[in-house]
């Protein structure tokens, strides 16, 4: 396992995990700053990942090209790889998710795997909010869902979305 540090975001600190195979994990704020050892060799796609994520934070970016390696549940992973079709400032109800894996009675299912997202914001599960457009559920803080979704343009007021958007499957 590897892992980096990017001491401050306009999120707080970012702990990014992996392995041989890609980015498999990311925290904010981590109790303690794990750098690699001095002799440590890192894979190239950890400072892309590190490169791309300040990249986004800044406005630069919208998407992410970053070789992943996540561990899950078949279910999980269905409901992972749904939401990187999500495109960048567009947001998605849970039963928009469960509807495009081809359960659409699973919305409470796809909230409890959208919770056990190891890779936030990459795999941006931020996107997911209400059938109202309230914000719902985020483990990292609402306030962070909040900014992240401002950042893509899609203004909150008083805790909801405004004109929810509804693109899983295709990029617009």
């Amino acid at each position: 396992m590897f892992s980096l540090c990017i001491p401050s975001s306009s999120l707080g600190s970012l702990l990014l995990i992996g392995t041989e195979k890609g980015l498999c994990g990311m925290s904010f704020d981590p109790i303690r700053s794990e750098e690699p050892e001095p002799n440590e060799i890192l894979p190239a796609y950890m400072d892309q990942a590190k490169e791309q994520l300040l990249e986004y934070l800044l406005g630069r970016r919208t998407g992410f090209e970053i070789p992943l390696d996540c561990e899950g549940t078949p279910f999980q992973l269905r409901v992972w790889r749904a939401l990187r079709q999500v495109p960048f400032g567009h947001t998605v109800s849970y039963q928009d998710i469960a509807r495009e894996i081809g359960n659409p009675k699973a919305c409470r299912a796809v909230g409890g795997a959208n919770n056990k997202n190891p890779l936030p914001i990459i795999i941006p599960c931020h996107r997911v909010i209400g059938r109202d457009g309230r914000l719902v559920g985020y483990g990292s803080g609402m306030w962070r869902k909040k900014w992240l979704l401002q950042l893509e343009g899609r203004p909150v007021h008083h805790g909801r979305v405004h004109s929810l958007s509804a693109h899983v499957g295709r990029k617009s």
